[in-house]
């Protein structure tokens, strides 16, 4: 079979009309830069007699709309090969841009979904209904989304596996027809093949998953610890705050990189540190969870002993299946069938075996996962506590803090009830932006040989491994950085769009 080209049959009509686009948005851009450099500027308006407001166009502004409408129609024809690719039955009439527009489907499929409810229902949800009124936050909303909504959706979108390998493959250019692979195989590599003979575009859609799994869950947990430390170094102060704050400041002071070193090396490793961080870092989210609802309802004894006290013990029995892998109920279950049967065959191997069982409640967090996804926790919740500690310091001034503390209520009720859900606008912002800040991380990671596995399709891995021959063929390393870009960008932009909508209440 023959190769496809990027655009199709539609690219006859399309790509002269993109290449114009290009053209005209490079010209506009360098007369902007020359009219900026001598002085001119954009027009100001004019208001007219009878107080209306009219403009009078310049040569900078008719230089920005040729800007804006050059990007209108790059977009345009963009939006037009995918509907096409979707609609076209062809492999070869869709091209490679089609072909990505139609393996995409579900995600299309999602994204016009979530917009067209969360627009229709926009006055009923808060903070995140606002969201749709301001044009930057939409556009990172639409970013992240998307990569969320590829995540979820990888297996319907790859066409290939992340690690299956065709000898053929190997560096193939995007568009290459398979050849020497199992039947059954997708027809093309669509966005071409890495060194081993890999599928460029399955690496990159499993490696949203693999980001989106991590990145979020860590950041969640670094909240939480920063949250569990920073509400009562700022509210109570004294020798906790001093401790607490040295500690942190100690911990930013330290080389990022250099901790993920230290923390893989087998020495570290053996000594169980990364473990002991866990304990110690993962217990802090009970903690949280604990005192958030036994400070809410003391008063109701019924609600303590049927919701708050099951939970926290189902979060400790998680606790103890995701970082020491013990289970009490497996492992009294094994002991006491191996004391009622000493001697029988099967107790002897349920014995040998009851210290590598699986717990039934655990999350499994194994090898390098559990290294990177602690050391996430302890770089980013020093950040959070800091954050967090300012805004108690700020807001434990106002009026109904004051109210709070006449009406008797007690200081962690104040601290959770009262000042918390005060300081969500900046702390839902930063969330947002720390989400993007461990994505980076996570890549540079991979970049460095420390991610969660060499063989993964994480994006920062695909990067290093691509780079090696980046001269001769560029196309492995490119997709997945323009996919860390775009969701990065992403998360900017939605955290941008936030605070801005948050800044108006």
């Amino acid at each position: 079979m023959e190769p496809l080209n990027w655009t199709g049959s539609l690219g006859t009509f399309l790509n002269p009309l993109m290449l114009w686009a290009v053209y005209a948005f490079i010209a506009a851009f360098l007369a902007n830069m020359a009219m900026s450099i001598i002085g001119m500027r954009q027009a100001d308006p004019i208001v007219n007699p009878d107080h209306t407001i009219s403009y009078k166009l310049g040569p900078v502004d008719y230089a920005l709309l040729v800007m804006k409408y050059a990007v209108f129609v790059f977009l345009g024809a963009i939006a037009v090969h995918i509907v096409a690719g979707i609609l076209q039955p062809s492999h070869e009439a869709r091209g490679i841009i089609g072909g990505l527009g139609a393996r995409f489907l579900p995600v299309w499929i999602a994204l016009i979904a979530s917009f067209v409810l969360s627009i229709r229902f926009k006055r009923r949800l808060g903070l995140y209904g606002k969201l749709f009124d301001n044009l930057i936050g939409m556009i990172g909303f639409g970013l992240a989304m998307f990569w969320l909504f590829t995540a979820i959706f990888a297996p319907m979108i790859a066409t290939h596996g992340a690690i299956d390998q065709v000898a053929s493959m190997r560096n193939a250019v995007p568009g290459s027809a398979v050849a020497g692979g199992d039947e059954g195989l997708f027809a093309y590599y669509l966005l071409g093949g890495d060194n081993l003979g890999r599928d460029v575009f399955s690496r990159m859609i499993f490696g949203a998953r693999e980001v989106l799994t991590i990145a979020p869950a860590a950041t969640l947990f670094a909240f939480m610890v920063g949250i569990t430390l920073g509400l009562p170094a700022g509210y109570m102060g004294g020798r906790f705050d001093t401790l607490i704050t040295f500690v942190a400041n100690l911990v930013l002071a330290f080389p990022v990189i250099l901790l993920f070193y230290l923390l893989v090396t087998p020495e570290i490793v053996e000594a169980g540190v990364p473990v002991y961080m866990a304990a110690v870092l993962f217990i802090l989210p009970v903690i949280f969870l604990w005192v958030l609802l036994y400070s809410r309802y003391r008063s109701q004894p019924h609600i303590i002993k049927w919701v708050a006290i099951p939970i926290t013990l189902l979060l400790l029995l998680l606790y103890l299946g995701t970082v020491f892998r013990f289970d009490p109920f497996v492992w009294l279950a094994t002991s006491f069938i191996g004391y009622l049967n000493q001697g029988n065959p099967v107790s002897e191997w349920m014995m040998t075996t009851r210290d590598s069982y699986e717990p039934l409640i655990g999350i499994p967090i194994d090898g390098n996962l559990l290294i990177v996804f602690v050391s996430v926790v302890f770089v980013n919740s020093p950040t959070v506590f800091r954050i967090v500690r300012g805004l108690v310091l700020d807001i434990k001034t106002r009026d109904y803090v004051a109210a709070a503390q006449t009406r008797g209520e007690g200081p962690w009720y104040i601290m959770l009830w009262e000042i918390l859900p005060n300081a969500r606008g900046p702390l839902i912002v930063d969330f947002c932006l720390r989400i993007g800040y461990t994505t980076i991380l996570l890549g540079t990671l991979g970049f460095f040989g420390l991610g969660v596995d060499p063989e993964s399709a994480n994006w920062g891995s695909t990067i290093n491994e691509g780079r090696a021959l980046l001269r001769l063929y560029p196309h492995p390393p490119l997709p997945p950085a323009l996919a860390l870009m775009t969701l990065v960008l992403g998360l900017n932009l939605l955290a941008d769009g936030l605070r801005e909508e948050s800044l108006k209440d």
